[in-house]
């Protein structure tokens, strides 16, 4: 069964809150600025550039590093769909899935590689 997708926004937003909350400081202040997109699921172009049909979220745009050297915005998008499905309709699974998501791809707008978030649990 297929929730509610403003339950599943509203609930995606209440764990970005609440993780960026969680975060020191100085790296809340640095995570705020990169704004959060919800999406039901990767669209067209973007399974046509290579996107699995499941990815849970993505980053895009420069690394914090980088960030002037690239014309895109950073950006973290959250497939909503996916991660519901992921957490096989449970809600508190898919709060915690909304949590890893966020946490490992606002890693790669810090700069942190693939093989580094899954150093730190954020697969």
């Amino acid at each position: 069964m297929q929730p509610c997708w403003d339950k599943l926004k509203r609930l995606a937003i209440e764990e970005v809150e609440a993780t960026l909350e969680a975060l020191p400081a100085p790296l809340r202040a640095r995570a705020r600025a990169v704004p959060v997109t919800l999406e039901r699921r990767p669209g067209r172009a973007l399974l046509e550039e290579g996107y699995a049909p499941d990815t849970l979220g993505m980053f895009s745009g420069a690394p914090f590093a980088e960030e002037g050297q690239v014309p895109l915005p950073p950006q973290i998008i959250l497939f909503l769909l996916n991660l519901w499905e992921f957490a096989g309709g449970d809600e508190e699974v898919y709060r915690e899935e909304v949590r890893t998501t966020y946490l490992h791809e606002l890693g790669h707008y810090l700069g942190l590689s693939e093989e580094e978030l899954t150093d730190r649990g954020l697969e």
